[in-house]
């Protein structure tokens, strides 16, 4: 499966902002953009003009992109699905995007990021209504359960993504009982449950043309 291998924190440099890509380092001195906020690169530090128009555009797909860890072709399968839907493109796109299993892995704290609760997924610790998936692409619906396998409940890295994801909060679209380890997807998720700053019509601007 292709996957992106390079450095990560380069990516949150940027796009000029934490993209939480590797879980606590983000949240401590150590995050590069703490560190060295500018872009990657050698030139990296010289006064570059300010993105307009297809710039802004491409910047937006390409932080949002980066946000879930999705590869292009992927990313443009899920406009294209989301355009075909009745609704607003760009909210439906961010709907499918939260929908995605290893997302609501990372909401729920039992991950300190996507790639980890990717690899949970992959790995085959997380339940979907009683039936092991390990598709982090799968999508959730209202009704389904989402818990964390009886075997895999002692993993020392979800006590750790628990207790950093303290303060983090869970969306009011996923209701969680932390002492299970289980959850029930109470409802699709809205636009203002993705708090992250995202201009999504930007992205349908920049496919549309």
């Amino acid at each position: 499966m292709a996957r992106y291998r390079e450095a990560v924190c380069r990516l949150c440099r940027r796009e000029g902002q934490k993209l939480f890509l590797k879980g606590q380092r983000c949240l401590a001195d150590k995050c590069a953009i703490e560190k060295r906020n500018f872009p990657p690169g050698e030139h990296g530090k010289a006064r570059r003009p300010k993105p307009i128009g297809y710039g802004v555009q491409l910047r937006e797909k390409q932080k949002v992109r980066r946000l879930y860890q999705i590869l292009e072709d992927q990313f443009r399968n899920y406009f294209e699905k989301a355009a075909s839907r009745k609704g607003v493109t760009g909210e439906t796109l961010l709907m499918m995007l939260e929908q995605r299993l290893d997302n609501v892995v990372y909401r729920l704290g039992l991950a300190s990021s996507r790639a980890e609760a990717r690899q949970l997924v992959r790995h085959g610790h997380i339940d979907v209504s009683g039936r092991k998936v390990s598709i982090p692409s799968f999508q959730v619906v209202p009704g389904q359960t989402i818990a964390v396998r009886e075997r895999s409940r002692n993993l020392q890295s979800i006590q750790k993504a628990l207790d950093l994801a303290g303060n983090r909060g869970v969306p009011p679209w996923l209701a969680f009982d932390r002492e299970n380890l289980k959850a029930q997807v109470v409802s699709v998720p809205k636009r203002e449950d993705v708090s992250f700053p995202i201009q999504e019509q930007m992205i349908v601007e920049l496919y549309s043309k």
